[in-house]
């Protein structure tokens, strides 16, 4: 019976044993790898190397200058010379890594038949209409004249001559160096119409450091797919003033056909509110000399917030909002003027904000007063305020008055207040700036997701990114072509993917989950079930141990 028993003991140790392991072996084999397998933070892959690789991107802009020259415009033997091609490149000198070389590609030829007969008749603005109209010309390419020394086409004191569409005409010369001299000519003038350092140190101000560049630069607005404009009339005195203002005529008239031919740059919508007793928020100050009242340069920057609070316009919206605000004074503190720094009146009585817009400050015709009762009927003269808020939205967007050559000529805006190298000029800005902002989005998500090994990276993030980089790529290649119109819609889509990628909801899941956390969680799970495994492991070690090292009894 002892023998017996004996036998059943040893059999149930071996078995508990066997159990044992084979847990040890179902937990280690198969629980871990799928514990492992089923936790582990999903990341697609990711482009780093061509991420880091834009950062050296370096831009070259090529602008297609297409110059034509009449018969008498240069010696016979350089006549007999064309056609050919130049080509003038020079770097861009701003503080940023994305190097921008600007090139342009100058094809001269002669002039055709009726090139010549439009461009002999008595003057500029003849000749653009006989020759400039027909022409269709490329987004960002742009056609020089080149006329006879003597021609009476310019003003005899002026050199050259900048047209509201892509055309422009200098005068040649009669000289051994007649295409050198006449070729500087014409790269100031194309670079007057296109690409100047100013132009892309404003495009590039959020990203250049803060100095010369950036002091006078952060003006334009941002580049955005859309813009929202909102025309206010601010009445604080409605008792006194009865204002009418034909806001719908006047956006009709002169605000849309600026923002039609603007509409490459993006989607506008536009609308007009009328606020009463809304009030600017700063104390005037009474002027005993002019019986008026006036506010201070330096009380300008106080306006604009207390009226903000009034507006609600930017609140719902996704696009940047424009602002303008049209402000009639209440009777106790009219007239209202606004100071310069110098003390003297503002001529527009009006001043603007950067990338918020636009104040202008209406005074009511103090005859009006002695003609009827109050409240008195205020009709605004719309041609006026348009004017001003026109002017004041070219400055935001950047489209400022060109740096012409000496002795240049420059041409009116047409109808719409826009020239059409202007709007060629903004979307080469534009395209530098969607390309210089997807570069550094690109790049700060990669250091991101490189720093913090849990963030979730999945599929639809990782497309956009490599769409964001292919676009980078096609922009940058696009600009080396000359494809002006190309290159800025991929600029665009560059920077919707990067930041669509950036600010992507699903690479917060896990950010804020330390390893702290992780333990909490894990361990009341892992622990009731690990140590009675790891117990009788530790026991099976023992024993073997001491098996192995017990002497064998020798009869």
């Amino acid at each position: 019976m002892a023998a017996t028993g004996a036998a059943a003991t040893d059999l149930e140790v071996v078995r508990g044993k066997r159990a044992a392991l084979f847990f040890a072996a179902v937990a280690i084999l198969l629980g871990l790898p799928l514990w492992w397998k089923t936790t582990e933070t999903y990341r697609a892959s990711l482009p780093y190397s061509q991420i880091s690789g834009l950062n050296a991107l370096q831009l070259r802009l090529m602008v297609p200058v297409t110059v034509v020259f009449t018969r008498d415009s240069v010696p016979l033997d350089d006549q007999q010379k064309l056609p050919f091609t130049v080509v003038h490149e020079r770097e861009i000198p701003l503080k940023y890594k994305l190097k921008i070389k600007c090139r342009f590609q100058k094809a001269y030829r002669r002039a055709l038949d009726h090139e010549e007969e439009a461009l002999s008749l008595g003057s500029v603005h003849e000749a653009e209409a006989v020759l400039f109209k027909p022409e269709k010309q490329a987004e960002g390419s742009l056609t020089v004249y080149v006329i006879s020394e003597h021609s009476s086409l310019l003003p005899q004191d002026m050199m050259s001559y900048i047209g509201p569409e892509r055309t422009a005409v200098v005068r040649g010369i009669m000289h051994r160096e007649a295409f050198n001299i006449i070729g500087r000519r014409i790269v100031q003038v194309a670079q007057a119409m296109s690409l100047t350092e100013d132009v892309l140190a404003a495009a590039l101000a959020d990203h250049l450091p803060e100095d010369k560049w950036s002091s006078d630069k952060r003006r334009p607005l941002k580049s955005s797919l859309g813009y929202e404009i909102t025309f206010s009339l601010l009445n604080p005195d409605p008792k006194s003033h009865d204002v009418h203002w034909d806001i719908k005529g006047a956006v009709q008239r002169y605000v849309q056909p600026f923002l039609n031919a603007l509409s490459a740059a993006g989607n506008f919508s536009v609308d007009s509110q009328i606020l009463y007793y809304a009030m600017l928020g700063v104390n005037p100050r009474f002027d005993p000399a002019s019986s008026s009242y006036y506010l201070a340069m330096h009380s300008l920057p106080h306006v604009i917030n207390p009226v903000e609070s009034r507006l609600g316009s930017s609140a719902a919206s996704l696009y940047p909002v424009l602002n303008f605000l049209l402000y009639v004074p209440e009777l106790a503190h009219s007239p209202l003027y606004i100071q310069d720094k110098d003390g003297a009146p503002v001529a527009t009585n009006a001043f603007h904000s950067p990338r918020w817009g636009g104040i202008m400050i209406y005074n009511v015709d103090p005859k009006i007063y002695n003609a009827s009762d109050l409240p008195v009927r205020v009709e605004v003269d719309m041609e006026l305020v348009m004017e001003v808020f026109l002017a004041q939205l070219r400055l935001l967007f950047g489209i400022a008055q060109p740096q012409v050559p000496p002795k240049c000529l420059l041409s009116g805006p047409k109808n719409e207040g826009l020239m059409t190298w202007e709007l060629d000029r903004l979307l080469w800005a534009r395209s530098v700036e969607n390309l210089a902002t997807a570069t550094t989005t690109l790049t700060s998500l990669a250091q991101l997701l490189g720093k913090i090994s849990n963030i979730v990276i999945k599929d639809d993030v990782a497309s956009e990114v490599y769409r964001a980089v292919a676009a980078v790529q096609k922009a940058a290649e696009e600009l080396a072509l000359g494809h002006l119109s190309s290159a800025f819609v991929a600029s665009q889509e560059a920077v919707t993917s990067s930041e669509r990628a950036f600010f992507d909801p699903s690479l917060l899941h896990l950010l804020y989950f330390p390893d702290d956390q992780k333990f909490a969680i894990y361990i009341p799970l892992f622990l009731p079930m690990a140590v009675p495994i790891l117990l009788s492991l530790v026991k099976i070690f023992l024993e073997a141990h001491k098996s192995w090292k017990k002497p064998e009894k020798i009869d």
